[in-house]
């Protein structure tokens, strides 16, 4: 329930882009305010902190810009050199407040391209258009336009006619801006057959491939088939060329990642062998490779490991695979005695648990490269290893999705 509307004083920004108020009873976060505002909120009582939205803006931030309203778009009211400044502040707020650790980050990388950038997009499918999934629940915020996404996604989706996608409940969509070709799958409950209609129509809108997911409660997780076309477009990142698809994981922002790949290869150094701990295809893996006399990269994912290999082989087809680095199924638990100069670690957001941390500190690595999408996990991580005897040294935030509260983090650890 919401209680009457409060009057607050926006102090700064948390992560989520929530701003911090404070009143008689105590800390509240709004959504949709900037550091120095003066707001009306509506705040909802309940447990925990209370949290609530912006009615109106009594005092503007210089910072504030109009953008457009979009759940997905978590930051656009702000401007971007405010966005980059926000997310160092995230970062540094995480290293001081919970790895208890004071030291320098650096200014965020910022992304090439602040608009139009995402290569990826998944919506609901109604009969009234597609839509984002509500922030809290299941309906559909149905949309004329999506300024995030790369415009050869744009392009199709313009062309749909969402009762010609029957019976999809959702649909996803990836492009390559190497080549731009755009892959999709239809996500639904039945057989390929049964979904030719809706194939036949992305066809013809301009997509280059159509494949089926059922519905799952971990994405992608009960298997996709392909129903026509190529399951797999290229696309650069960084100085390699990787396969992607419209269900397998990859940075959705190739532009930026590929800055942060270089940038995590810098700091690697040279050595012997380097590890990749969950390293998926290998992208961050391939560009240490011409440091290093040996790379290996393990992942539990067998689908992102069969593309890795592919797109080595098909590089050294070329003439310009990567033939010293090879992948490895496994958990990065189990690193045992795998020998490593250097480790670069890219975990999901809830980084790396006791288990690994034990072996990374029981293994005979010496620098240690993190890449995070998460400030409070990596910051729990980095704390843990310090203490453990590492030094932290270079931390760099950079900015893989503007226009929203995340950010990226490429740091490195020695001892």
């Amino acid at each position: 329930m919401s209680d009457a509307p409060l009057t607050l004083e926006i102090e700064k920004l948390v992560a989520g882009g929530l701003g911090l108020a404070r009143d008689e009873r105590g800390v509240v976060l709004v959504r949709g305010a900037l550091p120095g505002e003066r707001v009306t909120a509506d705040v909802r009582s309940g447990k925990g902190v209370r949290q609530g939205t912006v009615r109106e803006v009594l005092r503007r931030s210089p910072d504030r810009v109009d953008g457009p309203e979009l759940p997905t778009a978590d930051l656009a009211f702000a401007s971007y050199a405010a966005q980059l400044g926000y997310k160092r502040a995230f970062v540094e707020e995480a290293l001081s407040r919970i790895a208890k650790l004071q030291a320098p980050v650096g200014e965020t990388v910022p992304s090439p391209e602040q608009w139009h950038y995402r290569n990826t997009a998944q919506y609901l499918v109604t009969p009234q258009g597609l839509g984002y999934r509500e922030r809290r629940g299941h309906s559909a915020q149905l949309f004329q336009g999506d300024p995030l996404v790369m415009e050869e996604i744009a392009a199709v989706v313009a062309k749909l006619d969402p009762e010609r996608l029957d019976p999809a409940g959702e649909i996803a969509f990836r492009a390559s801006r190497l080549t731009g070709e755009v892959v999709a799958a239809l996500i639904g409950t039945g057989e390929p057959r049964d979904f030719l209609r809706a194939s036949d129509h992305l066809l013809d809108a301009g997509v280059v491939g159509v494949s089926l997911a059922q519905p799952a409660g971990r994405r992608f997780s009960a298997g996709v088939r392909l129903i026509a076309g190529e399951s797999e477009i290229q696309e650069s990142f960084g100085d390699v060329q990787v396969s992607i698809s419209a269900t397998g994981f990859a940075q959705v922002n190739p532009a930026a990642a590929g800055l942060a790949y270089r940038r995590a290869a810098a700091l690697a150094g040279r050595g012997e062998h380097a590890v990749d701990l969950y390293g998926g295809a290998g992208a961050i893996a391939r560009h240490l490779a011409p440091q290093f006399r040996r790379v290996t990269v393990l992942d539990t994912s067998a689908e992102a490991l069969s593309r890795g290999r592919q797109d080595v082989a098909r590089g050294a087809a070329q003439g310009a695979g990567e033939k010293n680095v090879s992948f490895r199924q496994g958990d990065a638990s189990r690193l045992g005695d795998i020998g490593a100069d250097v480790l670069v670690v890219d975990p999901p957001r809830a980084g790396l648990d006791d288990e690994v941390r034990g072996e990374i500190q029981d293994s005979t690595a010496d620098r240690l490269v993190y890449v995070s999408c998460d400030p409070a996990t990596w910051a729990r991580d980095v704390g843990d290893l310090v203490r453990r005897g590492w030094k932290l040294g270079e931390v760099t935030p950079h900015d893989f999705y503007p226009q929203t509260s995340h950010v990226e983090i490429v740091s490195v650890l020695e001892r």
